[in-house]
């Protein structure tokens, strides 16, 4: 079975032409595969199947990772905004956190989801979890179907 009869809809699927292509549509939440559907349900929610080219993501494995991510970003994100508020800022500590805990709280959060849409795409570019791999322009062995 080709990649686009699988499930597909349409008959025609515009997979990504680089990895970075597939990247970018998970940020924004879509099928890293079609680009054409939501891939999240809920906040955090992945769908089981797309409805545009049939990728079942029930697969995938993110885990805590995109939470991990969301800090480690956070925090480089942070970082210079603090040494620039504690050594120009003349603010008092309570001020400070004031302005500091809900940016970072809103920074966690908005990065949640794109952190994972970012990990389920990986996960599936290079077929890792029970993914099959795919290219553009490739035809998938039989073997692995």
């Amino acid at each position: 079975m080709s990649a686009h009869e699988q499930g597909s809809v349409t008959g025609s699927l515009a997979l990504p032409a680089t990895g970075w292509a597939a990247i970018l549509r998970g940020v924004r939440g879509r099928c890293p595969r079609c680009g054409e559907a939501r891939l999240f349900m809920r906040f955090l929610k992945p769908i089981p199947h797309c409805p545009h080219c049939g990728q079942d993501w029930r697969h995938q494995q993110a885990d805590d990772f995109p939470a991990y991510v969301s800090i480690f970003v956070t925090g480089h994100l942070m970082a210079p905004l603090i040494i620039a508020l504690t050594r120009d800022a003349d603010l008092s500590v309570p001020v400070l956190m004031a302005l500091l805990l809900p940016l970072a709280l809103i920074l966690m959060i908005g990065l949640l989801q794109p952190a994972k849409g970012v990990i389920i795409t990986l996960q599936w570019w290079f077929g890792m979890h029970g993914f099959r791999k795919e290219r553009l322009g490739t035809i998938p062995d039989e073997a692995d179907t």
